[in-house]
């Protein structure tokens, strides 16, 4: 919520300033202003503030969308990460048998389609318990 009130307020101040120093320009070459030290002065500071926030706001969007990003990529990791788990898990209440395994989760995966990868581990892993008992 802090970002888009950053970006919002910039976005205010970017327009207000862009228009005025559209304004101070096109009078100064339409002559309605003198060319001086004060507008020079007044139309570099009004180009800086200008250029400063253009910058500071295409910072902050890149900012949050390399943000989001991050945190898609954390949760993918996350879940490769216990996917790997629950195969191990398996692999060794298999004894070693990587061949098993992967027979056994794509058996799952064909009595019950769509679902996601762990569930097919967890599944198989409770069959297995279950047919110990």
């Amino acid at each position: 919520m802090g970002n888009q009130v950053v970006i919002i307020v910039g976005t205010f101040i970017l327009l207000i300033t862009g228009l005025l120093l559209g304004y101070v320009l096109s009078q100064l070459v339409l002559g309605f202003l003198t060319f001086n030290l004060l507008t020079l002065f007044g139309t570099f500071s009004l180009i800086l503030i200008f250029a400063t926030l253009y910058y500071v706001l295409f910072w902050q969007l890149r900012r949050e969308q390399s943000q989001v990003v991050t945190e898609e990529r954390l949760e993918q990791a996350n879940e490769q990460i216990a996917d790997s788990h629950l195969k191990n898990k398996l692999i060794a209440k298999l004894a070693g048998d990587v061949a098993a395994a992967e027979r056994l989760i794509e058996q799952a995966k064909q009595n019950y389609p769509g679902m996601p990868e762990n569930w097919y581990c967890e599944r198989v892993l409770d069959d297995l318990e279950r047919d110990q008992r």
